[in-house]
């Protein structure tokens, strides 16, 4: 039964996101357990340090004294702290013997969701072939809608379908026979012309409506033309100004004018009749593939006919999508709704939104840059400072190509489609929702739709000045090695609207500052690999960071450390622990001594 076949595709769907959620529970535990023997590591050295220093004590109180015959083991010299420092030697030892064995495990269980994931796949595909059915079943339905509807209006035409062996999702296909229905009765009665307008213009009697389904990745795409006249767009701009869609001075162009009878309603019809639009316009069509989690595009050219092009995804039930973070929002963006992800210098996001320059320029086209929070009308543009580089998403719909900055990349993920509540349904940007890995739930967000609305408005570049002030927002590197300090003064700093960036010694920090510029770094003295002090005079010796002010927070207050730090240009030293308030006040103080 066919609902009984949809449930078992739900559970397998459902079997993928907590598939997912699984392996990002182990690849946490992987990080936590790296963190872990860098842990034993440090503790190790600390121990080997103290070892030789309690020998040395003892060696030297051996050597003071007047018998000389016996030596520290045969006086049992050896103290309760030598013995104490060698059980701690043995307990590091174990912990690193666990560590290794939860590494094994960690390993072998990325093997097994590994197989889970192939095994998962194979069932997820066996599943949806039973739904597949060849677009041809239909083929007879739609000739016939065509041929009827030039009967009716004394014209010929003729349906040609191509690719219509190629397969569909059922309920896909019954959902989009509508649709279709619609574009085909629109070609006949607004594209072909009469019989005697057609021998004028020297073309065949008979009118030729085309139909090609073809598979482009996980999308289907159905396109439909005819041969006829085209577009009138001079009715279509007619009428958009006498509904006030269109300032009667504007100048469009002509794929904008051809983007206009997507909109709700809008219909040249002089009169409601039972074929083609019945007075309701292409606006439906366009829903209904929405609904679908399709797009849909308008081509024409004047005596040469008029091109609609749908795609759907190749399933309703999972896709392969983009997750994009704006904000505290995630969302998730299919993949054939976006020509391209790139990143863009913080110069010329800057200048674009300052209206200095109209867009950018990727493989020699030009994009309007507009940024996600402004199209959801949820935000104005964010540049953290700190950050060189921010990622954009090139979406093209008609001849509006527009790069659309989002605050973070988040990867790639297959998404299991859920439709959404009564309460967004009528939202137009958005075609449904997913469940993450960890268990939130991301909206998937339509951008062509956004873009069809973001140019409809016709939104002028932001003056200059307008970035929020959020852009200024401080950025604070953390870099320590013990993992339980960064996470402390991590979530202290968030508390206080700062951007927290973390590195766990001073190779990962000179790391890190290759891809952002932070306002105020805290630093540690005793780290692996690079200390505090090599990293202080590295930043010293580095035009581009040595402008970032450093507050050292250490154990090591002594006058001799810190006559160094300050040396080594180091604004503010701190000893640990250290108070909140004392922390946030060295912090505030030093950022108010930066240059304006």
């Amino acid at each position: 039964r066919a609902d009984l076949l949809d449930q078992l595709v739900n559970n397998a769907g459902e079997v993928a996101i907590y598939r997912s959620r699984l392996a990002q529970q182990n690849t946490t535990l992987e990080y936590d357990l790296e963190e872990l023997e860098g842990t034993v590591t440090r503790l190790r050295e600390q121990l080997r340090k103290l070892e030789l220093e309690t020998e040395t004590q003892i060696l030297s109180r051996y050597e003071t004294e007047q018998n000389v015959d016996f030596d520290p083991l045969e006086l049992d010299r050896y103290s309760t702290m030598q013995e104490l420092s060698r059980a701690l030697s043995e307990t590091v030892s174990d912990l690193a013997s666990i560590g290794q064995t939860l590494h094994e495990l960690s390993r072998d269980t990325e093997t097994l969701l590994l197989q889970h994931t192939r095994v998962s796949n194979e069932l997820q595909d066996g599943l949806l072939r039973p739904r597949m059915v060849p677009f041809g079943t239909r083929s007879a339905h739609l000739q016939r809608v065509v041929r009827q509807t030039g009967e009716t209006l004394g014209k010929r035409a003729e349906l040609h379908i191509e690719g219509d062996q190629g397969e569909i999702d059922r309920n896909i296909l019954e959902r989009v026979m509508g649709p279709l229905e619609h574009l085909l009765r629109n070609a006949v009665a607004h594209g072909v012309e009469s019989p005697q307008a057609r021998a004028a213009a020297g073309k065949p009697a008979e009118g030729r409506v085309d139909l090609k389904v073809a598979r482009e990745g996980s999308d289907v795409v159905i396109a439909v033309s005819d041969d006829g006249a085209g577009l009138d767009r001079a009715a279509i701009r007619r009428k958009a100004i006498e509904r006030g869609l269109l300032d009667p001075a504007a100048e469009v162009s002509d794929a904008d004018l051809d983007a206009i009878i997507l909109a709700p309603g809008f219909s040249t019809s002089a009169e409601i009749t039972q074929v083609s639009g019945r007075g309701v316009g292409t606006d439906v069509v366009l829903n209904e593939v929405k609904q679908l989690g399709g797009s849909l595009s308008v081509a024409s050219e004047p005596g040469r006919g008029a091109t609609f092009t749908i795609r759907l995804p190749f399933t309703l039930s999972i896709s392969e999508g983009l997750l994009v973070q704006q904000g505290e929002d995630v969302f998730a963006v299919p993949h054939g709704t976006v020509d391209g992800v790139t990143r863009v210098a913080r110069a010329d996001l800057e200048a674009c939104y300052s209206g200095q320059r109209d867009g950018i320029e990727y493989t020699d086209t030009q994009y309007r840059v507009r940024y996600l929070g402004s199209m959801l009308g949820a935000a104005a543009p964010v540049l953290p400072e700190g950050v060189k580089w921010f990622p954009v998403l090139l979406v093209r719909t008609g001849d509006h190509r527009i790069a659309v900055q989002v605050d973070a990349l988040l990867g790639n993920r297959q998404v299991v489609v859920k439709s959404l509540g009564a309460q967004l349904a009528n939202i137009r940007w958005f075609t449904g929702a997913t469940i993450l890995a960890d268990g939130n739930v991301a909206l998937i967000l339509d951008i062509n739709s956004l873009v069809r609305i973001d140019a409809a408005q016709q939104a002028a570049p932001a003056p200059t000045g307008a970035v929020a002030e959020a852009t200024r927002a401080v950025t604070v590197m953390v870099v320590d090695d013990s993992i339980t300090v960064r996470k402390v003064t991590g979530r202290l700093l968030e508390r206080h609207n700062m951007q927290v960036v973390t590195a766990k010694d001073g190779v990962d920090a000179v790391a890190r500052l290759q891809e952002l510029h932070p306002d105020v770094m805290l630093l540690d003295i005793e780290m692996p690999r690079m200390d505090g002090f090599e990293l202080a005079r590295h930043m010293q010796n580095t035009p581009e960071l040595s402008d970032v002010p450093i507050v050292m927070i250490t154990s090591r207050t002594g006058d001799k450390h810190r006559d160094r730090a300050l040396e080594l240009g180091v604004r503010r030293y701190l000893g640990k622990p250290y108070q909140e308030a004392e922390l946030l006040e060295n912090i505030y103080s030093v950022l108010g001594e930066r240059p304006a």
